[in-house]
């Protein structure tokens, strides 16, 4: 057994300990909440049948089809959705069970210390009472984020919504004053199997009617192959001065184990041949000049980059190659962290990053003033716009979904951003 195998093993028990010690603690809350019930028995059976079926589900899968296949298999992808289903709740129910533990500490600690200095004992405090108040609003909270896993899964990974964003550049070339552009990232089609989900997200894209679409990468999963049920669907994405893309991390097939590094190689060929059927001219590296009214603007793709673990295919140097110095560039760069590393302060100014990868994490808080996801601890450019010195990032949603199939609070995304010549 190699040593990445074992590395996957040993992760995979410390995780699986973890859960099995929070369900332990959190069945204790159960056992109180039900100690009345006349079918306590069969519900406390029921918690450790779930919670242990639920286990070996996603266990059975990770050790022997997402190694082997990606986590874009049904079977995988049902057993994450299982998983936070059941964990999630539990994980918030837990933490009103560690609430009522240390409140009773706490008060145990107050009467030992009053009792030191009063010569009678004081009454007891009535912590059953609090418990189960505590425990009851626990249950409470705890399925607000079982029915929005539910509504996730079946409504959220589907509710795209039209993104629209105006940035004003000093120097942007007068004949582009009001240049549209449609972003999309991540489109993860092999996690797709409605191709009515498909054909509603590419409609509104189109109907944003911007001058060009870029797509910063993430095409696939993994294969190929997945595109090519989804080919028709997405043929129909259109917009009057082309289609531009870029691969993202998943474009490469690292994830998945191949029979030979040829077949390999074959694949993400086949994918750049996928691109062009598509209608998407692929930036690998490269750049492009887009011109109107005889005054020019560049697109340059650079291939996924992104800090380790994920691989740094990406050559901004070369793919920026001939372009005038000070020209307006727009750059297509899957990984947002590629921005703080590289491109921000990059010697010629590069005006706007159009970057994906994050996907919001696919569950978080997203509204207007506030938002919110675990995964800006990886990734502090997570979401939406960041500027400085005049230059900009705009890290998009995501189209599709990856593992987790389903979307909550975060969701898909097409961005339509406007480029306006600001005067002084």
């Amino acid at each position: 057994m190699d040593s990445t195998v074992l590395k996957f093993l040993f992760r995979f028990i410390i995780f699986v300990v973890i859960f099995l010690l929070l369900d332990f603690y959190v069945f204790n809350g159960v056992k109180f909440l039900t100690k009345n019930f006349a079918y306590r028995k069969t519900i406390n059976s029921a918690y450790w049948l779930v919670s242990i079926g639920t286990m070996l589900f996603l266990a059975f899968n990770f050790i022997f089809l997402a190694r082997k296949v990606g986590v874009n298999n049904m079977w995988v992808r049902a057993s994450i959705g299982l998983f936070l289903m059941i964990e999630i709740p539990k994980l918030i129910f837990g933490i009103f069970i560690l609430t009522d533990d240390v409140f009773r500490i706490l008060s145990t600690i107050f009467q030992w210390i009053t009792q030191l200095f009063q010569s009678q004992n004081q009454s007891e405090i009535h912590l059953p009472d609090r418990r189960k108040f505590l425990l009851q609003t626990g249950v409470i909270i705890s399925a607000i984020p079982f029915v929005a896993i539910i509504d996730g899964i079946v409504r959220g990974r589907y509710n795209f919504k039209l993104r629209q964003v105006v940035l004003h550049f000093p120097d942007l070339p007068a004949a582009f004053d009001g240049f549209t552009i449609t972003q999309l990232s991540d489109i993860h089609i092999g996690s797709f199997d409605d191709k009515n989900a498909v054909a509603k997200g590419i409609a509104m894209a189109n109907s944003a009617k911007s001058d060009v679409i870029l797509f910063t990468g993430d095409l696939v999963n993994n294969v190929a192959t997945e595109v090519e049920p989804m080919i028709d669907e997405l043929k129909k994405l259109s917009a009057p001065m082309g289609v531009y893309s870029t691969f993202g991390n998943h474009d490469y097939g690292d994830y998945i184990q191949w029979n030979s590094p040829e077949e390999k190689i074959s694949n993400v060929q086949k994918l750049k041949e996928h691109h062009a059927t598509i209608g998407m001219n692929l930036l690998c590296n490269q750049n492009v000049a887009i011109e109107k009214n005889g005054e020019k603007i560049y697109l340059v793709g650079v291939e996924n980059w992104g800090l380790p673990p994920f691989p740094q295919y990406g050559d901004l140097n070369k793919a920026m190659k001939n372009i005038p110095q000070n020209s307006f560039k727009v750059l297509l760069s899957h990984d947002p962290s590629h921005w703080d590393a590289e491109a921000k302060n990059h010697a010629d100014k590069i005006h706007l990053t159009l970057a994906g990868h994050t996907h919001g994490m696919q569950f978080g808080i997203d509204i207007p003033g506030f938002r919110w996801s675990l995964v800006k601890f990886k990734y502090p450019k997570w979401i939406d716009l960041y500027e400085e010195a005049g230059r900009y990032l705009y890290v998009n949603r995501g189209f599709g979904f990856l593992a987790f199939p389903g979307r909550v609070g975060v969701f898909p995304e097409i961005t339509k951003i406007t480029l306006k010549k600001l005067v002084r």
